[in-house]
């Protein structure tokens, strides 16, 4: 296991995600083989550790963007809720854990929409990448108000970069 973390530190301090996929799946695929030595001499029963453990480090991998998207979702939601239709804000995010570049951009209301007890609002959002070569792109969302806090809404990826970030 220690061989693992090894192999994942720098693909983590990379922040590249397609480099942490193969990357992962790699290092699974070298700790499957372990595990699989380990326990067994039988060529099917190892392919089937080496299938398992590839899964659970890709599912690992899928929940951990889940929850970076996830984090950029709410803090775009936090700064558009309260704004005046109209208002551009600037948005923001350091990842704790870089397994995708921090981003920034900026935040308008374009509408509100909904009616008794659902309050909506439709939003457009640019998002801007890269220290070196900035590429930007811009994309709308719909936000809610549940309770006291604005959350996203949107169910469907709409663009390609956003995956499924939307």
């Amino acid at each position: 296991m220690r061989y693992v973390l090894l192999v994942l530190c720098p693909l983590l301090a990379s922040g590249c995600s397609s480099l942490l996929t193969e990357g992962t799946s790699d290092a699974a695929g070298i700790a499957g083989a372990g595990i699989a030595g380990s326990v067994t001499k039988d060529a099917t029963v190892g392919a089937g550790i080496g299938l398992g453990v590839k899964s659970l480090a890709d599912a690992g991998l899928r929940y951990a963007q889940r929850r970076v998207h996830g984090a950029e979702q709410n803090e775009i939601a936090g700064i558009a809720g309260p704004l005046p239709v109209g208002a551009v804000r600037p948005w923001g995010i350091a990842h704790d854990v870089p397994i995708e570049p921090d981003e920034h951009g900026e935040v308008v209301v374009a509408r509100d929409i909904g009616g008794p007890g659902l309050a909506c609002r439709e939003i457009v959002f640019s998002v801007e990448a890269g220290e070196r070569q900035v590429s930007r792109g811009f994309f709308t969302a719909t936000i809610c108000r549940d309770g006291t806090q604005w959350k996203w809404a949107t169910a469907e990826p709409a663009t390609a970069r956003w995956s499924g970030l939307q």
